[in-house]
């Protein structure tokens, strides 16, 4: 089972839980008294899984790690084709001017 298709059985699911309950078709004891927090549920839902997405963003971005080895690899390449694009004629500026 794909991760698209986890994801519609589980939202299949969970709004045609929600549907018959705000609808009043099922009579539970328990239903009755979780009527406001059913009714609101996919309001939490969704605050819920923004909150969790943020999270992961922001922690993501503060445990970036910085690849110091390749940043002067990428230096040294840069340096290289400008070298042989100044060997074939090409002149370029420097940053002062």
């Amino acid at each position: 089972m794909t991760k698209l298709m986890e994801w519609l059985l589980f939202a299949t699911v969970f709004l045609g839980i929600w549907i018959v309950t705000i609808t009043g078709n099922v009579s539970a004891p328990f239903i009755t008294q979780w009527k406001q927090v059913i009714l609101f549920l996919p309001v939490i839902v969704l605050v819920l899984f923004g909150l969790y997405a943020a999270t992961v963003v922001l922690y993501r971005v503060f445990t970036f790690n910085n690849c110091e080895g390749a940043a002067i690899e990428l230096q040294q390449q840069i340096e290289e084709a400008k070298e042989d694009l100044r060997s074939k004629g090409v002149h370029f500026r420097n940053k002062e001017e």
